[in-house]
């Protein structure tokens, strides 16, 4: 049986979330790395153990990369910082905004600020810039948005390796067919470019999960209302699902605060700018508050992970059955 991890990034850190297939009863750990941004986290399950990994920024050491073979309990840095522009791009990271596993088992893609996509052949030990979007002439009329200048959406194709696509704030979406040699613009015909959250069901097609707010301007649930809608029609009709959440809210939920498992049924998760994160045993039809008075939450990742429990001596069973 496989048991349920939901890493959450914030302003000051990141906390590690455990329950059991039923998602009823939680345990947290954190915060690992005290008063970083993180703004991106991953949990990867293609190789032979599950690995977590963490985009964290310092003040004092700029943004690093940082992963975990034990389900957190301990953590390693990448060589030289990792995500770094080569010297001729007179270019530096200033976060990280994406991590996102490939289709093949060890590739790992990283979007960062400035705009641009780096590439791990090795489950995030080390990652090489794509120079082929970096050279893109199109990158000169690239503008920051509120949040910065981001690729803040990286979608591999789940069958073909050599194609992804991949959207920027303010700059467009992007596509690959020839692992990363050549990026071509494909926004033309995109009614808007401004979205937050949007979550698509693991194995069912047609279902999705939006969190709406209000764009202009205020950012905030409509009405003060915080709510989740849910499509199983690919879009014909949206159900309103809010049982469990609160009446009035007004704190926003940014577009990587939220995530989906792939459990039966699915497992719904997000977390607001106000520190609470909610989660659905249920895929949205109830909601209960798993976590409360957290920093800022940035970003949240959710799989089925076996042995993620904490057991009596505190340590993930999978990182004691190694000897950790």
């Amino acid at each position: 049986m496989s048991d349920t991890l939901v890493m959450v990034g914030t302003r000051k850190g990141l906390w590690i979330g455990r329950s059991d297939e039923a998602r009823r009863e939680w345990s947290w750990t954190g915060p690992q790395f005290p008063m970083e941004e993180v703004y991106s986290c991953m949990v990867d399950t293609r190789g032979d153990r599950p690995r977590l990994l963490a985009g964290a920024s310092s003040s004092w050491l700029g943004p690093q990369v940082w992963r975990s073979d034990d389900l957190g309990e301990t953590w390693q840095e990448t060589p030289n910082g990792a995500v770094r522009f080569p010297e001729d791009t007179d270019a530096s990271v200033a976060r990280i905004w994406q991590l996102v596993p490939g289709v093949d088992e060890d590739v790992v893609y990283a979007g960062t600020e400035p705009g641009a996509i780096f590439r791990s052949d090795d489950r995030g030990e080390s990652f090489e810039l794509e120079r082929g979007l970096w050279d893109n002439p199109q990158r000169k009329e690239w503008n920051a948005g509120f949040g910065g200048q981001a690729f803040h959406t990286i979608l591999p194709h789940p069958e073909e390796p050599a194609k992804v696509l991949a959207a920027i704030s303010t700059g467009g979406v992007y596509r690959t067919d020839d692992n990363g040699e050549h990026w071509e613009s494909i926004a033309e015909g995109l009614p808007a470019d401004f979205g937050f959250v949007m979550l698509t069901h693991p194995r069912r097609e047609g279902t999705a999960w939006v969190v709406p707010l209000k764009a202009d301007g205020e950012r905030i649930p409509p009405e003060g209302k915080l709510a989740v809608h849910r499509t199983d029609d690919a879009g014909a009709t949206w159900k309103r699902l809010s049982t469990g959440l609160p009446e009035g809210e007004y704190n926003s939920v940014l577009r990587d605060a939220a995530s989906v498992d792939s459990a039966d049924p699915v497992g719904v998760y997000f977390g607001t700018r106000g520190g609470a994160v909610y989660a659905s045993a249920n895929e949205g039809e109830t909601f209960t508050e798993v976590a409360s008075h957290f920093p800022d939450v940035l970003c949240v990742r959710a799989a089925m992970v076996a042995g993620a429990r904490l057991p009596e001596s505190g340590v993930p069973e999978t990182a004691a059955a190694q000897g950790a």
